[in-house]
């Protein structure tokens, strides 16, 4: 069994394209989706396009469902720069995604955690950045979740932790956005450090799960410049250089 794991698209179209053409060759069993799709400046329409036609097992992130909750003019900037190109149909679409998942036995799948769409699973922020939660406090949030390896995104940052207990949790990056700044709950920055569009195969093999992450060369440049014609220079920096922009 090959699974091929995407995370965090945030309407980063071409990114996703490329994602798409390297299915072909590495050929997994399931396609599935962590969430967050559409949030962003880029091309959130052509996005929803893509992932409507497609069969893929997909699960809510947090800003897909700030795009069905909020109102436009209570979304933030990225969420509402989305919402702007959508239309009803895409919304719907939005609506019937779960809020976790199960593609095969042994396997669950969620955003971020298994109780919360916005919180990390695997991460603290920092006003550096991040650190790295121990074996520990990961499976104190994970309590309860039986499924051998877990899925989460989120974090934008691509992490494989096998835990004390024989779990594995598995983290394939973002597909769209390599690096990205918040405020929740603190002000921080999550950064892959590059810019490549990132997603992850896990197979399962007689003596366990092996994992795979894959970074895939697209235009990026044509991506930051379309962030800057919308306004979003973070984005624009982000996206040509997979650091985030950092305030003086």
């Amino acid at each position: 069994m090959r699974i091929a794991v995407l995370a965090d698209i945030h309407g980063n179209f071409d990114a996703l394209e490329a994602v798409v053409e390297d299915l072909e060759r590495t050929r997994p069993d399931l396609v599935v989706n962590l969430g967050d799709c559409l949030s962003g400046p880029l091309k959130a329409r052509e996005t929803a396009d893509l992932l409507m036609s497609k069969d893929w097992l997909t699960v809510r992130g947090n800003h897909d469902r700030h795009l069905i909750e909020r109102p436009l003019d209570q979304l933030g900037p990225s969420d509402r720069a989305a919402a702007e190109q959508l239309e009803t149909r895409h919304l719907d679409w939005l609506r019937t995604l779960p809020f976790s998942a199960s593609p095969t036995a042994g396997v669950t799948m969620f955003h971020a955690q298994p109780g919360r769409d916005d919180e990390y699973l695997t991460e603290r922020p920092t006003p550096h950045g991040h650190e790295v939660l121990s074996d520990d406090r990961v499976r104190a949030t994970l309590e309860g979740v039986t499924a051998e390896l877990i899925l989460c995104g989120h974090s934008h940052i691509p992490r494989l932790m096998e835990l004390a207990d024989g779990r594995s949790v598995f983290n394939p990056g973002s597909v769209g956005l390599p690096a990205y700044d918040d405020d929740h709950p603190s002000w921080h920055f999550m950064q892959a450090e590059s810019q490549h569009a990132r997603y992850g195969i896990a197979e399962r093999h007689r003596a366990g799960w092996r994992f795979a992450f894959l970074a895939l060369r697209y235009d990026w440049r044509a991506a930051a410049d379309l962030a800057r014609a919308r306004g979003r220079t973070d984005w624009a920096h982000a996206l040509s250089s997979g650091l985030a922009l950092k305030p003086e």
